[in-house]
């Protein structure tokens, strides 16, 4: 190999690893607003679950705003707090109490079982992990501002 072969590949590999980098440093895309999503005055955000996972992973909506989760992909959608599998942090009951008949405490963050559209309203500040529990390797993140 001549020099010139070599800085010419030392320039490519750069180059590859410059384009890599500035990919993976993208801000995510911010959430789609819609009036009045699920019969709820005010906005609410939509996140989509598409083939790729959720899109937008990451949002931030003020309190009080619903969240309506749309499966656009082919596979099944359940949107859960974490932790996988109890889906315990949004509100400190385990998968096993707030999706059993009868439950009679706060409205957990969990869909509870698959289906096309979930829509869940944010009453408590934080950051709010979820995933998807029919496939945990999906999943993003709700900050909730006061």
């Amino acid at each position: 190999m001549t020099g010139r072969t070599v800085g010419i590949i030392i320039i490519a590999v750069i180059v590859i690893a410059f384009g890599i980098w500035y990919l993976l440093t993208l801000v995510p895309g911010e959430a789609r607003q819609t009036p009045g999503a699920t019969g709820i005055t005010g906005t609410g955000t939509t996140v989509a679950y598409t083939n790729d996972g959720f899109s937008p992973r990451n949002i931030t909506v003020p309190v009080g705003t619903a969240v309506t989760f749309d499966n656009d992909s082919g596979d099944p959608m359940w949107v859960a707090s974490a932790m996988h599998p109890t889906h315990e942090a949004y509100d400190g009951t385990a998968l096993s109490a707030h999706c059993a008949s009868g439950y009679a405490g706060p409205e957990p963050f969990d869909q509870c079982n698959a289906g096309g559209s979930y829509s869940f309203t944010f009453t408590k500040p934080g950051t709010w992990n979820y995933h998807n529990h029919a496939n945990p390797a999906d999943f993003g993140s709700v900050t909730v501002t006061p």
